[in-house]
């Protein structure tokens, strides 16, 4: 196991731009990352790299019924964290206290990794609210009033964002780094593109403000 920074992290995950996403997160908190992008190699990654939390992903199909008991028993004592769609409560069981709903923000595996280390049930983040607006990190459900808004992926991170750190005003480059992830190429119009979708889909309640030659903040 590692035993500097914030420990090494094996990620399981099929998809190379999932894969790099969380690593540049992961990395970002300090901790070290080893990626295996074929789940059938985990176990034996897990055995080798002795790393201190696995984040494997389930969400492939036809995966073998008992690759996470295998991968947790090569990975032990190191907890292993699964990324599932929605889970029933019997199967949620039987993964453990460990895992993230897919799709997830790279905050909350972040977090639910951090929570792994410290040998903490990953908590479900709490929902955010400003004015008419609520958001719901774990469910990726925003509301404005009693309507239901749909974004992308994106938008809804950019908005979980911003409301995190509401009266905060950010530049751009910060909104490129905390939505699309450190170094990921997309230039600062961007941002304004997907701001301005989202005051169009948040309406008159929209709390995101232009701050003229920085960026943007949400209004507390």
């Amino acid at each position: 196991m590692n035993t500097e920074g914030g420990g090494l992290v094996l990620v399981v995950e099929h998809d190379p731009a999932v894969a790099e996403l969380q690593r540049r997160y992961l990395a970002r908190e300090g901790f070290d990352v080893e990626i295996e992008a074929d789940p059938g190699r985990a176990p034996a990654a897990a055995e080798r790299g002795r790393p201190d939390v696995v984040v494997l992903d389930l969400s492939v199909s036809a995966l073998p019924a008992d690759l996470y008991r295998r991968v947790a028993e090569a990975a032990r004592p190191a907890p292993v964290i699964a990324v599932t769609g929605p889970l029933d409560p019997a199967l949620a069981r039987a993964l453990g206290e460990h895992h993230v709903d897919r799709p997830f923000s790279p905050r909350v595996l972040v977090g639910a990794v951090a929570d792994a280390l410290r040998g903490d049930p990953a908590e479900a983040p709490g929902p955010l609210r400003a004015g008419a607006v609520a958001l719901d990190p774990e469910g990726r459900v925003a509301v404005i009033g009693d309507r239901r808004v749909t974004l992308t992926v994106t938008e809804f991170d950019l908005l979980e964002f911003l409301m995190a750190n509401p009266g905060r005003v950010f530049t751009r480059e910060q909104l490129l780094d905390a939505a699309w992830g450190p170094g990921a190429g997309a230039g600062s119009r961007t941002v304004d593109v997907h701001v301005a979708q989202l005051r169009a889909k948040l309406g008159e309640g929209n709390p995101i403000r232009t701050v003229r030659g920085v960026g943007y903040v949400l209004d507390r």
